[in-house]
C-alpha cells in the first residue's frame, strides 16, 4: 500500500508541474509580434482607448499610428498593427469612434459623418503624445499611415503635429489650403488608385504640386487600374492584389528609410 500510495503521489505531482510549465510558456499568439493589448489615453476631458503591439525585443523601436477607416477600429486594422510590429514598429491603432465598429457601408458612412474633425484631430495628437511618453520608443522616429478616412487624418496629423517623423496616406481626402501644407514637416507617401471615384486623379496631382512648390518631400504612386479602397483585402470588390503588394513594399521601404 505504501509503494503504491508514493507511486500515486509522485505521479501527481508530476501533472502539477506539467500544469504549471504549460501556464508559464509564452502564449503562441504573441509569438511573432511580441505582445499586444487595449491601451487608454487621455484626449483632453476624455478617455480614448487603443489597439497596441510591441514588437520583440527591448528597444526602443520607432512608433507607428495606425489610423482606421471608416468601419472602425476592427479585426482588419488590427491585423495591420501585428503586421507592422513584425517589422520592428511599435504600432498604435487609436479608436476614433469610441467603440463603434459596422461592416454596413451606409452605417460606416453615418459614423464617418459623426466624427467632428477637430476632436480626431486632438485624439491623434494624444496618441502621439502617448508613443512619445513611452520608454520603448524612439521619440523622434514617430510616424502615421491611414487608409480612406483615416488617410486623411494622417495628412491632418501631419498637418497638426510638427513632430510627426514620417505620414502614409493610402487614399484619403489631402488638404487644399496652402497654410495647411505649409505646416506639413513630415515627408508623405501616398497610394492612390486611377480609378478612385471619390479622390481623383486631378486632386492627387495639384496635391503633389502644391507640396513640392511648398518645398516638402513627397513621393505619390497611383496605380492604374485600382479603385478606392485597393489595399483592403477584406473588401472582395474593391480589393486589386498587385497595388496592394507594390503599396505594402513602397510603404515599409520608405518607414524603414526615415524611421529607423
Amino acid at each position: 500500500m505504501t509503494g503504491r500510495a508514493e507511486a500515486f503521489k509522485e505521479g501527481a505531482m508530476r501533472r502539477w508541474i506539467l500544469v504549471w510549465a504549460f501556464f508559464l510558456l509564452p502564449s503562441p499568439a504573441f509569438a511573432e509580434t511580441g505582445r499586444d493589448e487595449t491601451v487608454t489615453f487621455r484626449s483632453g476631458d476624455e478617455e480614448v482607448s487603443a489597439y497596441l503591439v510591441v514588437p520583440e525585443g527591448n528597444g526602443p523601436s520607432p512608433g507607428l499610428i495606425l489610423i482606421h477607416e471608416w468601419w472602425g477600429l476592427n479585426d482588419q486594422v488590427k491585423g495591420q498593427a501585428r503586421k507592422f510590429a513584425e517589422q520592428g514598429f511599435v504600432a498604435l491603432a487609436p479608436d476614433l469612434y469610441r467603440g463603434s465598429v459596422s461592416a454596413d457601408p451606409s452605417m460606416a458612412h453615418e459614423l464617418m459623418r459623426g466624427l467632428p474633425q477637430d476632436r480626431a484631430v486632438r485624439d491623434l495628437k494624444a496618441a502621439f503624445a502617448f508613443l512619445a511618453g513611452r520608454a520603448d520608443i524612439q521619440k523622434d522616429k514617430i510616424g502615421s499611415i491611414g487608409w480612406c478616412m483615416g488617410g486623411g487624418f494622417s495628412l491632418q496629423l501631419a498637418v497638426n503635429e510638427p513632430k510627426l517623423a514620417a505620414c502614409v496616406v493610402y487614399y484619403g481626402a489631402m488638404p487644399t489650403n496652402p497654410e495647411d501644407i505649409q505646416k506639413i514637416q513630415a515627408p508623405v507617401l501616398g497610394n492612390f488608385g486611377a480609378e478612385d471615384r471619390g479622390i481623383k486623379v486631378a486632386t492627387v496631382n495639384a496635391f503633389a504640386q502644391a507640396m513640392k512648390a511648398a518645398g516638402k518631400s513627397v513621393d505619390i504612386k497611383i496605380y492604374p487600374g485600382a479603385g478606392h479602397a485597393f489595399q483592403n483585402s477584406t473588401q472582395k470588390l474593391s480589393y486589386q492584389q498587385n497595388a496592394a503588394e507594390d503599396a505594402w513594399r513602397r510603404t515599409l521601404a520608405f518607414l524603414n528609410r526615415i524611421l529607423k
